[in-house]
């Protein structure tokens, strides 16, 4: 099969399609999305080898007494053991053993083919064409900003980063009933969050302060000191970005505001499955541009240029 393998740099390369293992399925990969974090990868993340990538919408071909075969598919990125003390308190997502599709120990999506445990998979209402089903995981992952910070109706909310995962979390935020506002570099992007109700600033204009809760999903490490500048005494800063490095972080300027720093990453898939169904949200216009798979090296290559929001692969044979 066809696939983009990372080793000592990103190859196009012909690898031995894979066989799913006892409870796995066989998928073969209709569409995948670049997200920020696979680039990070591409830069050393997590120190991963193998086929990247983990956004996907596929349809299941083996084995053929699976009960999911000829379904459409998405799955969950993170494949627990089941059996350490973690899987067993409920925090699977945080499993010691834990393989991370296209990022930790498990080949991805930038391929033909794949597999996934059966339990990972959510079928995909009809309703859903595949190029927003692709938006499936980081839509949850958006959704999942809910739960990690204590919002209400009236609380006033700062997103840091105008890339695609800011703009759906903007957009989850501002359908949840809170005060939203946005903050990023690109006044295209700006625009796609007007339509939701969000206030938009760029980030030379941003003068506001004081915000009950920040999440940053700028994806660099000046999101950060932004976002700690603009939080109010003993609010909270929601993070979203992975970095392939550091940040040198002052401890000070959580300790003296008492503020929250909070992490939040995966997130639910049958919510995020819902606001597609029904139309609640539309990530379409997120979609840049398309390649097919055999062109896969140009396609990460755009995916790194400034002001670029999603770029799909299309990978079917």
């Amino acid at each position: 099969m066809l696939a983009l393998y990372l080793n000592d740099k990103l190859e196009l390369r012909d690898l031995p399609r894979p066989e799913p293992q006892p409870g796995e399925v066989l998928i073969r990969v209709r569409l995948a999305g670049v997200c920020r974090t696979d680039l990070e990868v591409l830069q050393g993340y997590h120190g991963f080898r193998g086929v990247p990538g983990h956004e996907f919408v596929g349809q299941v071909v083996a084995p053929e007494d699976s009960s999911w075969l000829n379904r459409r598919v998405v799955g969950e990125i993170n494949l627990a053991c089941g059996q350490c003390l973690r899987c067993r308190q409920g925090l699977a997502h945080h499993c010691q053993q834990r393989q991370v599709l296209g990022m930790k120990g498990r080949n991805g999506t930038f391929a033909q083919y794949l597999t996934l445990p059966a339990a990972n998979l959510h079928s995909v209402p009809e309703e859903v064409a595949d190029d927003a089903a692709v938006f499936t995981e980081p839509l949850a992952a958006a959704l999942q900003v809910l739960e990690t910070a204590a919002f209400s109706p009236d609380s006033r909310v700062l997103v840091v980063g105008d890339g695609s995962l800011g703009l759906q979390i903007s957009w989850i935020l501002a359908l949840h009933g809170a005060e939203v506002h946005l903050v990023g570099r690109y006044p295209e992007h700006l625009e796609l969050a007007g339509a939701y109700g969000v206030s938009t600033y760029l980030e030379p204009e941003m003068t506001q302060k004081d915000f009950d809760v920040v999440v940053e999903a700028s994806g660099s490490p000046s999101g950060l000191e932004l976002a700690l500048a603009r939080v109010r005494p003993r609010g909270a800063v929601v993070l979203k970005s992975t970095y392939s490095g550091g940040y040198p972080l002052n401890t000070a300027d959580l300790v003296v505001p008492e503020v929250r720093l909070l992490g939040s990453r995966c997130g639910p898939f049958p919510a995020a499955l819902r606001l597609l169904q029904k139309d609640w949200i539309d990530p379409r216009p997120l979609i840049y541009r398309r390649y097919p798979l055999a062109q896969g090296l140009e396609a990460l290559a755009y995916a790194q240029e400034k002001g670029v929001l999603k770029v799909l692969l299309e990978c079917g044979e």
